[in-house]
């Protein structure tokens, strides 16, 4: 059973999925948003769905909803008989992959208009050669340089509004709701890794991997390409570098960041090669 928050900021017990949809709009306000959803509301309990929130970016011009209810069709009905707003796709989600990538689920008075992004920016990392890391220093002490790892990770997040999502055993996964607070975490990690480990030991090194998207897109998983992209720039950039998709470089540009010259990678699970970027992050 799973606990949530109802449209109206109170508690509900449900066993039933959680759905995200997203929805492309033209020429819409925080205003028509905010009446669209209380829209929802007033429909909901007709087709056994709950709307819990949703994410509105005006720049975009898309809106991602996030309901629980028996299937994705009842959420595409109740939209349909309150505003004709349909999404163009829906998903099936974990509510708990939910807030973590999203850091946290929005809690507005039901009617009150707001702005609020769902694009978020994918942060991997990984320690270079954890299972050689294990053979030399044993057990005790490598588990020591993963907690101080995880440690630095964390720090980064707490400084720049980052959110973890997961441990992957010798890394991390986190999420961003900017692009810049994104590669300023990632320069934070490195710096401060940078020279850990063991007196008399090689230093500790990272690989940092950046990506960005929405959470609901072509593939059926939350944030599923920018997920994959961000892992797999992770897997083949250099120890103690940070490589970003073309789409985090061309996000952050007039930021005060410094990038190398953009070179096509063959990635794992993608078609065609893509465009990476380096960020040069030694003064």
């Amino acid at each position: 059973m799973q606990v949530a928050t109802n449209g109206f900021g109170g508690a509900i017990l449900s066993t039933v999925p959680y759905y995200m949809d997203r929805h492309d709009l033209v020429g819409m306000k925080p205003e028509d948003i905010a009446q669209a959803h209380m829209q929802d509301l007033a429909v909901q309990s007709r087709f056994d769905v709950n709307f819990l929130t949703y994410w509105f970016d005006m720049g975009r011009q898309t809106a991602f909803c996030l309901a629980t209810g028996p299937s994705g069709d009842a959420v595409e009905a109740a939209h349909r008989a309150s505003h004709g707003l349909v999404g163009t796709q829906i998903i099936e989600v974990d509510q708990t992959a939910v807030e973590r990538f999203m850091g946290g689920l929005l809690s507005h008075q039901p009617g009150e208009p707001y702005v609020e992004t769902a694009f978020r920016t994918i942060l991997f990392t990984d320690m270079e050669g954890s299972t050689t890391l294990t053979q030399r220093l044993g057990d005790a002490a490598a588990m020591g340089m993963v907690r101080d790892h995880d440690r630095i990770v964390a720090a980064a997040l707490g400084r720049n509004g980052g959110s973890e999502v997961k441990h992957t055993g010798d890394g991390s996964m986190s999420a961003f709701p900017s692009v810049t607070s994104a590669i300023r975490s990632a320069i934070e990690i490195q710096r401060d890794v940078e020279g850990l480990g063991p007196s008399g030991s090689p230093p500790i090194r990272v690989r940092v991997g950046l990506a960005a998207g929405e959470p609901v897109t072509e593939r059926n998983d939350l944030f599923g390409a920018a997920v994959q992209q961000a892992a797999r720039l992770c897997q083949i950039a250099q120890p103690g570098s940070i490589l970003v998709s073309s789409g985090v470089h061309d996000l952050a540009r007039g930021k005060g960041f410094r990038f190398g010259p953009p070179r096509r990678r063959r990635l794992k699970g993608f078609d065609e090669p893509v465009s990476a970027y380096e960020v040069l992050w030694r003064d």
